[in-house]
């Protein structure tokens, strides 16, 4: 290796976010605060709806679970979910007490198998959380009918989709109960940590915003910053402690600008790959269909049949030529907590099982040069060759 090793994901900070958290710093105010609520008018307003609620959360982990609890799940309920997901789409339901049931993905896509969670529905089923995988929306409009003629809960796991589109709308606008956003570090926008709960239920919004921060009636900022005493307050439930700060939602504010420009630039790399890469025994990730926009956070490929190598070691030989890479994911059937809690195995999850076994998520992120992807391109023709 006589270059410098290219990493699988890069944040792509500038100076107006370095500025914007500088002047959070100084501000006095670091915590949940003003800056905070602007970050969550301007999300609306990127998502252009004003029926929306926007709350900023610490990590879209806790955005799910906010949404969950809001929406009364508990003990004795069922959440239908992907076995191809992080396990935090499925832990927050055991947070819950509720169970989870794992259902298998579609070959094409890797999404969730619509047909797969209407065999799953049962009288016990409450949910469903839909993940958009690697930024390509799950067939929404199909999800939503199910759920209404079975009188079921959607929650979408929308932290690989910003800015996904279904139809001509965005991910976050459609007819869900809620969407949960992540601005993890490689995601299409970070704030380092941090995440998004939208919702048009003005209930489920109240209860998130006050379990966000300890069960409080009345957040700090409201306490902190009244002209007339206003230091009183009641712990109305047992909340969490859920809260963006200030620091974080300054940069996800500037981030927030940039990202429109941040998914032309994944558009052009995601198009250069698919024609680079498109002679050689691998299947290509989809582009979104008609009407729709892949947000491309993953660029994943599987090892087609005749590949000369397995999966493990086209990653070891591409580490060795510098080139860092990941796979997303190890299903959750494959896990001790999930296999053993629920009894799974492999042949339950074909579909995922073969993805998992032959997929591998290249370098992809704002801040690659031209050069960079050329080198992801000659290192993986190489390593096939």
């Amino acid at each position: 290796m006589t270059q410098p090793f290219l990493p699988f994901a890069r944040p792509d900070i500038g100076e107006a976010e370095i500025a914007a958290v500088t002047q959070a710093l100084r501000s006095g105010w670091v915590t949940t605060g003003p800056v905070t609520q602007r970050f969550e008018q301007a999300f609306q307003a990127f998502l252009g709806d004003e029926a929306l609620h926007c709350l900023a959360v610490n990590s879209a982990t806790a955005g799910l679970h906010l949404a969950l609890e809001a929406l009364g799940i508990g003990p004795g309920d069922e959440v239908i979910t992907t076995t191809h997901t992080f396990t935090a789409t499925a832990e927050v339901v055991r947070y819950l007490g509720a169970d989870v049931k794992l259902v298998d993905i579609d070959p094409a896509t890797l999404n969730i198998d619509v047909a797969a969670i209407e065999a799953a529905i049962t009288p016990a089923t409450k949910a469903i959380i839909p993940v958009h995988y690697a930024g390509l929306a799950v067939d929404m409009p199909a999800v939503l009918a199910m759920a209404r003629r079975r009188g079921l809960k959607v929650v979408e796991d929308a932290a690989h989709a910003l800015p996904t589109r279904v139809g001509g709308e965005l991910v976050g606008t459609l007819g869900s109960d809620a969407t949960v956003f992540s601005f993890y570090a490689n995601k299409t926008m970070t704030t380092g940590e941090g995440g998004m709960l939208v919702t048009r239920d003005a209930a489920l919004a109240q209860r998130a915003k006050v379990m966000r921060l300890h069960g409080m009636s009345r957040d700090a900022f409201d306490r902190f910053t009244a002209t007339r005493p206003s230091w009183y307050y009641e712990i109305v439930a047992p909340g969490f402690k859920y809260n963006l700060t200030d620091i974080a939602a300054a940069l996800g504010a500037e981030q927030l600008k940039r990202l429109p420009a941040f998914l032309a630039r994944r558009q052009q790399l995601a198009a250069r790959y698919q024609a680079a890469l498109a002679d050689l025994p691998l299947i290509l990730p989809p582009d979104a269909p008609a009407g729709g926009t892949h947000a491309w956070h993953l660029y994943v490929v599987r090892l087609a049949e005749g590949a000369p190598m397995d999966r493990d070691t086209f990653i070891e030989r591409l580490y060795a030529a510098g080139i860092g890479c990941s796979v997303h994911y190890v299903p959750l059937h494959l896990h001790p907590y999930w296999r053993d809690r629920y009894g799974l195995t492999p042949a339950q999850f074909p579909q995922s099982q073969r993805a998992f076994e032959r997929m591998v998520s290249l370098p992809l992120f704002t801040a690659m040069s031209d050069a960079e992807a050329e080198r992801v391109v000659a290192a993986v023709r190489a390593v096939l060759a």
